[in-house]
């Protein structure tokens, strides 16, 4: 407990310091014997309302900033009750605290799209040589980040943390909670504008993985987002750069066409050229996997095993997945996430691959944008209109705004559709689509495109052509 009170700068108010724990919890319902139970506080719960679901779990203690909810009289003497002035910060503090008992790499990532496609080619890359703990699912904010760390021990050779945020600040003290050696910003662009307010306050945001980080540390520099390029003047450390422009520490020559198989370029590290061919279609996934090279690099890893890292990639599912459905047509799974700068990627990308062929889109509204999403919405449409879509099928507060966009860009009133009736959709596509089709789903994680996306595989009896070892997916 001393070391605890020592890291939070919190009070003891019962219990004895000398007291031993097991383990940190901020869900009462995963409480073990031995605990330390944190009452973290937000809009929509307290957890300081749960503390006896987790004494009655045999918490070894309990973390509050309010310690009036809490029944001193039901408190066995032997519980430890710790009052600090803010749950959430103190979460943090004793994340940095477990942090610095290591002495391994700590890879800290963040950027406006990319985020968790690179941290799975870093890992696919590393993983190779080292034993590899990095962030699982969405455990990227000041809650997820610090429970990500308390997995860290002896056996991991190396660890990834990715850093989200949609307010400002964040990014700051996620740098200050995991002390990266090495730090990465994938790109800069118009996503949490209504947090933020402009791509500038992005940037700002984001930089501050840089500007927080240890100046002995090594910053990852992606020379063709200006944005990058802007943050990384300030940095005078040491970096690893990449980018198309033969100045850069790793680049790409020799792009080939987006195709069902994927994609290939030939990877560009100091002298050295070398084949890759991935799994994945998207130029933007070029771009993730020089990221994810320069990551490697920085650690030690040749060249040799990050093209072969590169190659044993696979896509996660809702991200650029491609599935094959049973009359010969594609689906394009992009379904996890959308803001402005990743929607346009999968358009383009949709453009490629449907060559000569029908396509149909699916998308969902870009969320937190603030004031800039009816002008985002519009452009989007207009974009959607210039790649030959055939149908849209659209969902969400901005529907009639992206279709606005689309009309003006040429698409027909009478191809654009704003049911959200499954069925319908289904009935649409059973009629209309072909051999060789492509249909895009895409959408802001709240607006549950995936649902969309598995109507479709279930409808159209789908098969993965990259991942999951091709499973089928009924």
């Amino acid at each position: 407990m001393e070391e605890i009170l020592k890291a939070t700068g919190g009070v003891l108010i019962s219990g004895a310091s000398e007291n031993l724990f097991y383990g940190i919890s901020t869900d009462s319902r995963l409480v073990s014997k031995g605990n330390i139970f944190v009452a973290l506080q937000g809009e929509r719960f307290d957890g300081h309302n749960f503390l006896q679901e987790a004494l009655d779990k045999d918490a070894a203690g309990v973390l509050v900033h309010d310690e009036q909810k809490i029944k001193q009289t039901s408190v066995n003497t032997a519980v430890a009750v710790i009052k600090v002035a803010d749950t959430l910060a103190a979460l943090g503090d004793l994340a940095h605290q477990w942090r610095r008992k290591f002495s391994i790499p700590v890879v800290g990532l963040t950027g406006s799209s990319g985020k968790t496609t690179t941290k799975e080619m870093m890992a696919a890359i590393i993983g190779q040589k080292k034993n590899v703990m990095k962030t699982e699912g969405n455990l990227n904010n000041l809650i997820g980040l610090p429970q990500t760390i308390f997995r860290i021990n002896d056996e991991y050779e190396l660890v990834i943390l990715e850093m989200g945020t949609n307010t400002r600040g964040e990014i700051k003290r996620l740098t200050q909670i995991a002390e990266p050696d090495i730090a990465l910003i994938t790109n800069i662009g118009p996503a949490h504008l209504e947090g933020f307010g402009s791509i500038d306050g992005v940037r700002e945001e984001k930089g501050d993985l840089f500007y927080n980080m240890d100046k002995n540390g090594i910053a990852i520099i992606n020379l063709d987002d200006e944005h990058v390029r802007i943050i990384a003047e300030k940095w005078k450390g040491r970096r690893i750069t990449f980018g198309m422009s033969s100045n850069a520490d790793i680049s790409v020559k020799d792009i080939g066409k987006n195709s069902v198989k994927g994609m290939c370029f030939n990877l560009v590290i100091g002298a050295k050229m070398q084949k890759v061919e991935m799994k994945i279609v998207g130029i933007h996934h070029v771009y993730n996997a020089m990221a994810a090279a320069a990551t490697a690099r920085a650690v030690g890893i040749n060249d040799e095993i990050i093209t072969e890292g590169l190659k044993a990639f696979r896509p996660f599912s809702g991200r650029m997945e491609i599935v094959k459905l049973r009359n010969g047509a594609y689906l394009l799974d992009d379904s996890y996430n959308a803001n402005p700068s990743s929607v346009r990627e999968a358009l383009m990308t949709l453009k490629d691959l449907k060559n000569h062929h029908n396509c149909y889109v699916f998308l969902g509204d870009m969320l937190e944008l603030g004031e800039a999403a009816d002008k985002m919405h519009r452009r989007i449409g207009m974009l959607i209109a210039t790649i030959g879509v055939n149908a849209l099928f659209l969902q969400g507060d901005f529907s009639a705004v992206t279709a606005a966009g689309a009309m003006e860009g040429g698409l027909p009133s009478q191809n654009i559709y704003f049911s959200s009736d499954s069925e319908e959709n289904m009935n649409y596509l059973k009629k209309n689509l072909k051999k060789g089709d492509w249909i895009l789903v895409k959408g802001s994680r709240r607006m549950k495109m995936e649902k969309i996306a598995a109507k479709i595989y279930e409808d159209f009896d789908g098969e993965k052509t990259g991942g999951n070892n091709n499973k089928k997916i009924h």
